[in-house]
């Protein structure tokens, strides 16, 4: 009874001894004598202990930064250049089998892949290009790793350079050319919204110039037309009249400055002053008979 107890006890303990609990944020591989056996879901799995052995991989996105180097540019300058790389292991059996049998250190490999590919691609590259296609440089970037890591069991999820710094000296260069260029920007719009105001003024004076021109037509029109109608009206009405007008009205001062007129003998006075003023003279008793 003690060895049958004995018995158990040593089998519950090694069956306590070979459980392992994989998360479901990994995957494993279970090994027997150092040989592939079988696949570990997540969960409650077990193992032999001491013949077989359980590796769990991480099959989350994980990063990995390419650390910073100086890469000479296409234009013969060091550029610092640092990369980040972002990828996950596959989750199924082949793809986990092959992040584990078909390369050593896939994290360290991706490093100096990422390095080696970013060496490649900005190299041909001047220093103002590479700044300006960084697009470019990460998509040919991540092209090149999921090639490279195809038979790895591995997915590149993205890539992202984090900078491409110049020399100091070439930095502050570059600095004021951008400050330049900035200031001529400003300056020709300064001067377009100068112009522009300028145009606008020289229209407004155009037009307020055309309005008086215009207003002064129709007063001079206006008053050519009043003219005309005051002539004619005085041409057809008022020529005999005025005449006769005028006659009195010299008539008129001439007796204000006591003029004497002479009457010739047999001659009535009103005759005398009448065609002086323009009118007919009087008919005496012998002439109406």
């Amino acid at each position: 009874m003690n060895i049958f107890g004995l018995v158990i006890a040593i089998a519950v303990f090694i069956f306590l001894l070979g459980i392992r609990i994989v998360r479901p944020t990994h995957r494993g591989l279970i090994e027997r004598f150092g040989k592939y056996n079988r696949f570990a879901q997540p969960g409650f799995n077990w193992v032999f202990p001491i013949v077989e052995n359980l590796y769990q991989i991480n099959i989350t996105e994980q990063m990995v930064d390419a650390e910073p180097q100086e890469i000479i540019t296409n234009d013969n300058l060091n550029a610092k250049v640092d990369a980040q790389v972002y990828f996950k292991v596959k989750a199924t059996e082949a793809d986990v089998k092959s992040t584990q049998y078909n390369v050593n250190n896939y994290q360290w490999q991706i490093v100096n892949l990422a390095r080696t590919t970013l060496r490649n691609i900005i190299g041909t590259l001047t220093l103002k290009s590479a700044n300006s296609e960084r697009g470019k440089i990460n998509a040919e970037l991540h092209k090149t790793l999921c090639e490279e890591t195809a038979s790895w069991g591995l997915e590149i999820v993205r890539t992202e350079l984090k900078e491409i710094d110049p020399p100091k000296d070439v930095q502050e260069t570059m600095n004021k050319v951008v400050k330049a260029e900035n200031e001529k920007i400003a300056a020709v719009d300064f001067a377009t919204a100068t112009e522009t105001v300028a145009d606008g003024q020289k229209r407004a004076e155009i037009k307020k110039a055309e309005g008086i021109k215009q207003a002064r037509i129709l007063e001079a029109e206006g008053e050519a037309a009043a003219i005309k109608l005051v002539n004619e009206a005085a041409e057809h009405y008022f020529v005999g009249n005025a005449q006769v007008l005028r006659k009195l009205e010299a008539v008129e001062k001439s007796l204000q400055n006591n003029a004497k007129i002479v009457v010739p003998a047999n001659t009535e006075l009103v005759n005398v002053i009448g065609e002086m003023a323009g009118f007919l003279p009087l008919k005496t008793k012998e002439e109406k008979k």
